[in-house]
């Protein structure tokens, strides 16, 4: 009986396949054997699981020469992939084999001859069901893994209220990790005291930038349901647009956050957006920004500088030089934090899942008293440049500000808040708070753990602070 394979998201009509004349029945293994002299027969030592190897015979349909050579680039650009690819047989739908071809696949005598044989290589040797629905969960759990081997979980734990650690154990002796329980002699404290936040809803209290602050203000800000806006931009030669600016309470340690989206659809559109920091004495201390700069390539780039402008590049931690990228769109996070001496910038593009992609840190530690100042103003800007075509989207859809408060040998401090959600991504061994990677905070003891084959047994800690769910795909020799 006749069947065909989707390979790549892709199944070509043409392509059919031999019933019965395929691959082991599992992901084969090599037994380690440790003989000893005068000893009968050996020890097994250990089984590895080696990499799978799939021998498919093929036929397919060339009508003459023309279409040969047709079929032979298509069967290239279909095959041939850099990673390895979902194979899917008709005969087994439920399954999915993750497959590169060999790489001594003669697809010139498939083509000529109407028949062959494609061998594909399985790096991961099992194959996958599909993606279970999440079990959701608080604090404790039984979770089922019915597949023939173990598997990798991810876990989603969405915070209830503020917590100094996060803890997920299978069993009695596997765990993963961050932060630091609270001990008794010991209080849990948030580190950052929030001064403001801004998404466009009460703009009114904002005053408009003054001609000093990162070229001053041109055009209109306004709120369209989504965040912040330009609707006008004014008129210049150079960047131009709304700038508005707020005081805030003297803070020497602080941290600004922003996010928002600069999308282009035509490559002659322009756009910025950003924010703009001064002290007591209206010194500009700090400044970020998101920038689309060509009106040949949508190019997008982050800059984040200490004071004010002198010079391209001369004071940037982050520029074009070592954060730039061809996209149309760029939905951004960056974040400007200063304590003590040391700022620190960092940049990422942020997926529609919250992932941030791209990530990008730099710090330095200043010594010029300038740059010492405390933070009084901040301000935020949208803007185009010169007589180029406005943005398809240039919008900031929040900015925060928070005072960072010195903790003290009897404090700890929290690491995660409600709303915020903290993922254990067991299977590309990520820690994740906010799609932000925070490995920095994992428990040295702590591990990416698989879920067994059968019941596995899961708590979570600390008890009643968290909606926990679990995801994961059943795996089969």
């Amino acid at each position: 009986m006749l069947f065909s394979l989707s390979f790549n998201g892709i199944k070509k009509d043409y392509l059919i396949c031999e019933r019965g004349k395929r691959r082991s029945a599992f992901a084969p293994i090599k037994r380690n054997l440790l003989t000893f002299p005068g000893m009968a027969g050996a020890y097994l030592e250990s089984t590895d699981t080696e990499v799978r190897i799939i021998q498919q015979p093929i036929t397919i349909n060339a009508k003459d020469r023309l279409d040969e050579r047709k079929l032979e680039e298509d069967l290239s650009d279909w095959l041939v992939t850099g990673q390895p690819a979902e194979l899917i047989f008709d005969d087994e739908p439920d399954r999915v084999y993750y497959a590169v071809v060999d790489g001594s696949l003669d697809i010139e005598d498939i083509a000529r001859f109407g028949k062959g044989t494609i061998t594909f290589v399985c790096p991961d040797p099992y194959k996958y069901g599909e993606e279970k629905p999440p079990e959701t969960f608080q604090d404790v759990s039984a979770v089922s893994n019915l597949g023939t081997v173990e598997t990798g979980p991810i876990f989603n734990l969405e915070v209830l209220h503020p917590v100094t650690f996060a803890m997920v154990q299978k069993g009695l002796d596997q765990y993963m990790m961050i932060g630091n329980p609270t001990e008794v002699t010991s209080e849990g404290v948030d580190p950052r005291r929030l001064l403001f936040e801004e998404t466009g809803t009460t703009l009114n209290s904002w005053s408009t930038a003054l001609p000093e602050m990162e070229g001053g203000s041109q055009g209109t800000i306004g709120y369209d349901g989504a965040g912040i806006t330009a609707p006008s931009y004014g008129s210049g030669s150079g960047y131009h647009g709304p700038s508005v600016f707020k005081e805030v309470p003297l803070t020497q340690h602080f941290e600004i956050e922003l996010r928002g989206q600069l999308q282009t659809s035509d490559v002659k559109q322009t756009g910025r957006l950003g924010f703009f920091l001064f002290d007591d004495q209206m010194r500009e201390i700090a400044y970020m920004g998101a920038i689309d700069n060509s009106v040949w390539l949508s190019k997008k780039s982050v800059e984040g500088r200490i004071g004010p402008f002198i010079g391209d590049f001369k004071n940037y931690l982050i520029s074009s030089r070592n954060y730039q990228f061809e996209w149309d769109n760029f939905p951004v996070y960056m974040r400007l934090r200063r304590i003590g001496d040391t700022y620190e910038f960092y940049a990422a593009r942020v997926l529609g899942n919250g992932k941030h992609m791209e990530p990008f840190m730099a710090s330095w530690t200043v010594w010029e008293d300038k740059f010492r100042g405390p933070l009084k103003y901040v301000g935020i800007f949208i803007d185009k440049h010169g007589d180029s075509l406005s943005p398809h989207t240039n919008r900031i859809d929040y900015i925060k500000v928070n005072e960072l408060v010195e903790i003290t040998f009897d404090q700890t401090p929290y690491i995660a808040y409600p709303g915020d959600v903290i993922t254990f991504n067991h299977v590309d061994s990520e820690i994740l708070i906010n799609g932000e990677d925070r490995t920095d905070l994992k428990d040295f003891g702590a591990n990416y753990f698989s879920l067994d084959k059968g019941v596995n047994q899961l708590i979570v800690l600390p008890a009643q602070s968290f909606n926990t769910s679990v995801r994961f795909r059943e795996r089969y020799r």
